[in-house]
């Protein structure tokens, strides 16, 4: 065991999504628990699921590149984010509303937080919580029934650059300088 910052590095493990080899840790370990439920519980194809996706943030002079943890993609378009912390779910909804609108040149319908206990599903036009809890989040055949009657809606430069600086507030200035889930570029 080794530490990386204040991550304690147990070894290695296997994505279950992508299959790379990587860094074994507590917040890991529940995020491979999150992609196995994806998986076998929800019924999501690996290949509809991309994990530890990059992100490019800029604010003004300042840039960062964020890890996503897992975005849907179903019939070529992302339909549903999930964002994993540790911690209080609450805190984590307008970081995750933000990474929504910036991801894609259209709002990403579904936003999932979760500390891989507990789970919200939030409308992403919304932002307000449609799910409570892990079992509610959306299967896939679920997924497929709510995006039904939705639209696509464009994301328009004005709220982009108001999104990068809100998620550039919540996840980069308020980072621990440790986080390797973070690049300051």
């Amino acid at each position: 065991m080794t530490t990386k910052g204040h991550h304690l590095i147990l070894g290695e493990v296997r994505d279950f999504i992508s299959g790379k080899i990587i860094p074994d840790t507590h917040d890991e370990r529940y995020r491979q628990k999150i992609a196995r439920f994806l998986v076998d519980s929800l019924g999501y194809a690996r290949e509809e699921i991309n994990s530890s996706v990059d992100l490019i943030v800029q604010v003004d002079n300042k840039s960062a590149q964020l890890k996503i943890d897992f975005t849907i993609s179903l019939f070529g378009k992302i339909a549903m984010i999930v964002k994993f912390g540790p911690g209080s779910l609450v805190t984590r909804h307008r970081p995750a509303l933000a990474i929504s609108r910036l991801l894609s040149s259209y709002q990403i319908p579904f936003v999932v937080v979760t500390n891989g206990k507990d789970s919200e599903t939030l409308d992403g036009f919304t932002g307000k919580v449609i799910f409570g809890g892990i079992e509610s989040i959306p299967s896939r055949k679920d997924l497929l029934h709510l995006l039904t009657p939705l639209k696509v809606k464009t994301i328009h430069m004005e709220q982009v650059e108001m999104e990068s600086r809100i998620l550039y507030a919540f996840e980069v200035d308020d980072s621990c300088p440790c986080d390797d889930n973070i690049c300051r570029l």
